[in-house]
């Protein structure tokens, strides 16, 4: 059984303040198990967008991990990022987007194995 995704999403963003890195929750989906979104900030008109990985990189016997692919190697204009962002959500109504700001891009998020 995984971990609510708004016990996800609260803890994600308490391990971002954790490092001083302003986080908040931008949109809210399913309490159970809504799909999370995560876009960086760079605070320079770029972006980071971090999107769910696929299912085959989970591990049955960790349920409770959950990990993220980004969606380019290089940050992307903003405007790109939230074309994106508009698009998961007419695609899923129950997804979550979290936003962080952080001029190092850091993400804080454990990334699928490659």
């Amino acid at each position: 059984m995984r971990l609510k995704t708004s016990i996800w999403v609260a803890a994600y963003l308490r391990r971002c303040q954790s490092a001083g890195v302003f986080g908040a929750v931008r949109r809210r989906g399913a309490e159970e198990a809504g799909a999370v979104f995560v876009k960086v900030a760079t605070l320079d008109g770029n972006a980071m967008l971090y999107v769910p990985a696929p299912q085959a990189v989970y591990d049955d016997s960790r349920p409770i991990e959950r990990f993220f692919v980004p969606v380019a190697a290089e940050a992307l204009p903003e405007r790109a990022v939230e074309d994106r962002l508009i698009k998961e959500i007419r695609f899923d109504p129950d997804a979550w987007i979290v936003e962080t700001e952080d001029k190092a891009g850091r993400h804080f998020l454990d990334l699928a194995p490659a």
